[in-house]
């Protein structure tokens, strides 16, 4: 089983202006579940890729364990930011 769930193409307004001259480069994202594993584990598989380059990103295979820390970590840096919760 796979099933995507969320996706993010890169959009030049999410960068701080003047992006190109920090040498920041235009990712895109996509969230999505798997179970193709010989230990049938369903995953979240997280893609990062650069703009220009689909299908040579980098994909994260992460088990539940794994995935609660970075949705903790993400959580976190919003409150750092001041940013409250949100959905």
């Amino acid at each position: 089983m796979r099933r995507s769930i969320d996706d993010h193409p890169f959009n030049s307004t999410d960068y701080p202006p003047g992006f190109e001259e920090a040498d920041l480069t235009p990712i895109s994202w996509a969230v999505a579940i798997s179970d193709d594993y010989d230990d049938a584990m369903p995953r979240a598989l997280l893609t990062v890729e650069k703009v220009g380059s689909a299908g040579r990103g980098l994909v994260a295979h992460l088990g539940p364990d794994i995935a609660r820390r970075l949705r903790r970590s993400l959580h976190d840096a919003l409150a750092e930011m001041g940013e409250g919760p949100g959905h």
